[in-house]
């Protein structure tokens, strides 16, 4: 994975929470299912929680207040804390847009890895599949995170992720990187 020579063989050391924060079309989930993807083929016991999916299962009835986003942000950081705690990597694609759930979450589950994936409202307007971005401009959807809702970035992230100067592979590296020298994945570097 790190260069063309040479592929990683990834063992997880301890249960850990890799959180990917960022604003909606960041990148986000991309980078947290290729390395999921990875984890999985490495025989890692992995969960991925999507925002979009945790919304419909375990959160259906919140909405959009600053209320009830916390309560959903904290929702998916408790079963992060169990999947921890059992030797899980449980991977989190969510919006999360604000720095105190995000900083409560990290307290609760210890082994919390924030990965900030930055990129511009701009950039993440273009690609919105789903139109949200205009819809929140209209005025048709109210609360809409980058248009009428703050986003409070991370103060100290583990990981700056910039989606509009690197790959998601090369984004990929730099988590896969930061979790070894955080001591929750070893490496053992095997000839192609």
């Amino acid at each position: 994975m790190t260069d063309s020579k040479h592929a990683a063989k990834y063992k997880l050391t301890r249960g850990v929470t890799i959180w990917f924060t960022g604003l909606p079309s960041s990148g986000k989930s991309t980078i947290a299912r290729n390395l999921e993807r990875l984890l999985r083929q490495q025989e890692i016991k992995v969960e991925l929680l999507d925002g979009d999916v945790i919304r419909t299962n375990l959160s259906r009835g919140l909405g959009f207040s600053k209320e009830d986003r916390d309560a959903n942000i904290k929702r998916i950081g408790f079963v992060c804390h169990l999947l921890a705690r059992n030797g899980v990597a449980a991977i989190v694609s969510a919006v999360s847009p604000y720095r105190e759930a995000r900083d409560s979450n990290r307290r609760l589950i210890g082994s919390f890895v924030e990965i900030y994936v930055r990129a511009s409202v701009e950039k993440c307007q273009e690609r919105d599949v789903k139109g949200l971005y205009q819809k929140a401009k209209d005025g048709l959807i109210k609360g809409f995170t980058g248009v009428d809702d703050p986003y409070e970035e991370p103060l100290d992230p583990d990981v700056v992720c910039d989606t509009e100067r690197e790959s998601p592979e090369e984004s990929l590296v730099k988590v896969l990187n930061r979790l070894e020298t955080l001591g929750y994945l070893s490496s053992e570097e095997t000839a192609k």
